[in-house]
């Protein structure tokens, strides 16, 4: 069932690589093969990168329903000032503001059904922070957003996505030392539960299977390497298959992820941010994909950063965010024809 309706796709920091990639992702949208989006931010900024690239790119200011149409010879934008000259490299906080902007934006197109999902550029979070952002990510704001929208609380679980890997972190951007005392039963089964969930109506997978990792080397060894593992995550794991869930573990996190473990589960649910997207990444790091779960909506975004080093300089590769947009359509169309 072909999407009706644009993805949303926000232009991230404006002096990072995010108008790079979507210029070229729209250039060899044909190649691709990916569905129709919606460009949410400056229109300037997007024609001055195409111009220092040497890219001859039609850009058409429009509503997410005049995407549609656009799409196939002009690249829609919805305008969005960015707050300040831009220039490639240079990241300055005055653009904070366009870029939270173009995030509230794409959102609201989401919530109000105009765009069929969202999907993010890299941001720059220490920019942020010095305009007076003050949740820890994306993911973060986007789940605040969501709750503001429908006055119901929502819990957003990060899951990276990959073909050979589905890697959810339960402890996200806090430092390492405080790991231990952020775990609890409640945060590994409610994270469990969000995958379970979303695996189900949104990937299609009819019985998700869950692969739970320790946190200390040997997952703890019955006791001998830390405690965690027996008294927080197998309780979590007990009462996940107590409730259904297919899940199984602790296990040790070193002999997860080799290709003959991968096969014997759908996602690898981690005890923190580095356990699981360092095989994330190593595994594919052009083709992994940043998914929110727990969301009233679809969220995708590539797995990389703004890159600063390289924007502008027309080195950079557009693979990450032409899996995230094909990623968000399929779960669109899934989605669908759920409701269908």
């Amino acid at each position: 069932m072909p999407l009706d309706r644009p993805l949303a796709l926000t232009q991230g920091d404006p002096a990072g690589i995010g108008p790079d990639i979507t210029l070229a992702a729209w250039l060899n949208r044909n190649e691709h093969q990916i569905a129709p989006f919606l460009f949410v931010g400056d229109p300037e900024v997007l024609a001055a990168r195409a111009r220092l690239l040497g890219l001859d790119i039609p850009i058409e200011e429009t509503d997410a329903a005049g995407a549609m149409a656009a799409f196939s010879h002009s690249l829609p934008v919805h305008p969005i000032t960015a707050g300040a000259v831009v220039a490639p490299g240079e990241p300055h906080v005055a653009t904070a503001r366009g870029t939270i902007a173009a995030i509230e934006t794409a959102t609201s197109f989401a919530l109000d059904r105009s765009a069929a999902a969202v999907v993010t550029n890299p941001i720059a979070k220490s920019i942020l922070y010095a305009s007076g952002f003050r949740f820890p990510g994306h993911t973060e704001f986007l789940a605040d957003l969501a709750t503001r929208a429908t006055g119901e609380k929502v819990k957003p679980v990060m899951m990276l996505a990959g073909p050979k890997l589905r890697a959810v972190p339960v402890t996200i951007h806090i430092p390492l030392r405080e790991v231990p005392a952020a775990l609890t039963e409640d945060l590994i089964i409610e994270t469990c539960r969000i995958a379970h969930g979303d695996l189900k109506q949104r990937f299609g997978i009819a019985q998700p299977r869950l692969a739970v990792a320790g946190l200390n080397p040997h997952a703890g060894e019955d006791r001998t390497i830390g405690e965690e593992d027996r008294d927080i995550i197998h309780p979590a794991v007990t009462r996940l298959r107590r409730d259904g869930i297919n899940a199984f573990g602790p296990l040790p996190a070193d002999t997860m992820f080799h290709d003959e473990a991968r096969g014997r589960y759908d996602v690898a649910i981690c005890m923190y941010h580095d356990q699981a997207l360092i095989p994330a990444k190593a595994l594919g790091f052009d083709t992994s994909v940043n998914v929110t779960l727990g969301l009233p909506f679809i969220r995708t975004s590539p797995d990389h950063g703004t890159a600063f080093g390289i924007a502008g300089q027309g080195v950079a590769r557009e693979t990450s965010l032409v899996e995230a947009l094909k990623l968000a359509a399929d779960l669109a169309e899934k989605s669908m024809k759920a409701i269908a």
